[in-house]
């Protein structure tokens, strides 16, 4: 599996009120309460994915959307959630006023939010390596990656890559045994793929998030194109629309220089 999304796992009625505590919590604690939650939900998606896969590599991509999307986007959906959740109407909303952004797609979402709440990339790296470890168990190979999603500078990186490895050290100390295991990064910034010998030095690995970069290199937002793009094509201002079929001349040129940059530094990347 190239992408194992991971946010949508979030969207059960068991879950989501779990991670609505999770977002409206104010304080470090019940965040991480809120998050040991939905840690055994994690690990039971994980093991049912490890077996499946029976020995082939499974990318797994960190939480990624904004929180917003976690949350109602109107009152009326406000009050419906939250009566049958059991959660305070007012509260939720406020924080839904509050996680409000103008341009959720190139806000605080990815890594970004993984920096913010580390105990988020924590609870899925716990979630991850404990699944793993009893996969492992029952006699069958895993080969788990873990992607970093967002990254537009190295520190960013560093900083994943740190929380990762603390949290994997300390299951693993738990449970008494050893799972192998890559860390790496999608590459979507253009920042990414133009200093992507830097990232190099952390990433054992790359993917390349074709849509998010389409998105930063053309300047379009992907959720407001169908009001020009399709004019585009039709006057051939455009051959086809970018989110369709990749644009080789711009945004693959920053693959093959993420490419080469990357396999400079790590020459097996």
């Amino acid at each position: 599996i190239g992408l194992c999304r991971t946010e949508h796992m979030f969207f059960g009625k068991e879950r989501i009120s779990k991670m609505f505590a999770m977002i409206v919590a104010e304080t470090d604690e019940d965040r991480y309460k809120a998050l040991q939650g939905l840690f055994p939900h994690q690990k039971e998606d994980f093991v049912a994915i490890f077996r499946a896969m029976n020995g082939l590599p499974v990318t797994i991509r960190t939480v990624d959307p904004p929180l917003n999307e976690f949350l109602p986007r109107t009152k009326e959906e406000a009050e419906k959630l939250c009566d049958q959740l059991g959660f305070d109407v007012k509260e939720i909303w406020a924080k839904t006023q509050e996680l409000h952004e103008s341009n959720p797609m190139l806000g605080h979402r990815g890594c970004r939010l993984g920096i913010t709440y580390p105990e988020i990339t924590e609870m899925q790296v716990r979630a991850i390596i404990a699944a793993a470890a009893q996969v492992r168990k029952e006699g069958i190979a895993v080969r788990p990656e873990i992607m970093i999603p967002l990254v537009g500078h190295v520190t960013e990186l560093r900083h994943q890559k740190a929380r990762v490895e603390a949290a994997a050290a300390e299951i693993l100390e738990r449970l008494k045994t050893k799972v192998p295991y890559m860390l790496g990064t999608m590459i979507e910034v253009p920042r990414a793929a133009l200093t992507a010998g830097k990232i190099a030095e952390t990433a054992e690995f790359f993917s390349f998030g074709t849509n998010d970069l389409t998105q930063m290199t053309f300047g379009f937002s992907r959720d407001d194109i169908g009001g020009f793009v399709p004019d585009y094509v039709d006057k051939n201002i455009l051959p086809s629309d970018p989110f369709q079929l990749l644009d080789q001349e711009g945004v693959g040129e920053l693959i093959e220089i993420g490419i080469k940059r990357g396999r400079t530094t790590r020459p097996h990347l």
